[in-house]
């Protein structure tokens, strides 16, 4: 009977190899999300001034991110300001340079829009009540903003898991190069072993980036009722 490779997973320490590259793309995205929202959050409320050359500034700033591929701003981090400027950085620390990048003009970007979706009424009754300006955003601004915030964020954060495939190409060790890893190793004695390990990693995805969604699903649509 014909190996279908399925035996590769098992074979010696290669399940626990996906395993350790699993957690090396979940750390790289729970970092990026972790300090994107954090400037995000501030980068949401600057774009709100009425300041004409902030609003310029933060727009060119969220069209170039959003126009510019990931992968394309990877390379420019890792192969062209690192030999630029003679930087040393890692592969992993280039990764986490660009997903904060991207992950805080779109986190921007919804703060920026659930603070807009506030009702002005609701900035009127505040001051009506005597409260001033910092208590109008702690007490009634900001509870709302992440009612409409937390559901976007979470599923920020299953976007940039997935997209942490593409640091495979500057040399990160992660759950697909250590698959390809694998693959090349038994490529002789298990030419079939690539659906499998394929296989593998695309349920390994999948058993991180369901929950997540689905969290994200359970919270928006409770907090709409």
């Amino acid at each position: 009977m014909q190996d279908l490779g399925i035996s590769v997973l098992f074979l010696g320490n290669n399940f626990f190899r996906l395993m350790g590259g699993l957690w090396i793309t979940v750390k790289i995205a729970l970092i990026s999300v972790a300090i994107s929202i954090v400037l995000g959050i501030l980068l949401g409320m600057v774009m709100n001034l009425k300041n004409p050359v902030i609003r310029v500034l933060t727009r060119l700033y969220l069209e170039f991110v959003r126009i510019m591929p990931q992968l394309v701003l990877l390379f420019l981090v890792y192969f062209g300001l690192t030999r630029a400027f003679h930087w040393n950085l890692s592969g992993q620390v280039s990764a986490v340079i660009v997903f904060v990048l991207w992950g805080t003009a779109e986190m921007g970007d919804l703060v920026r829009g659930a603070l807009i979706s506030i009702p002005k009424h609701q900035y009127d009754s505040g001051t009506a009540l005597g409260l001033t300006g910092l208590q109008v955003y702690r007490y009634i601004i900001i509870p709302q903003t992440l009612r409409r915030l937390l559901p976007l964020a979470i599923n920020l954060t299953t976007r940039m898991v997935k997209t942490t495939s593409l640091i495979v190409l500057i040399g990160v060790v992660e759950v697909l190069k250590v698959g390809q890893q694998i693959i090349e190793a038994n490529r002789y004695t298990a030419p079939s072993a690539a659906l499998w390990i394929y296989g593998a990693i695309f349920f390994l995805y999948f058993t991180v980036c369901y929950p997540i969604s689905k969290l994200a699903g359970r919270l928006e649509k409770r907090w709409q009722n």
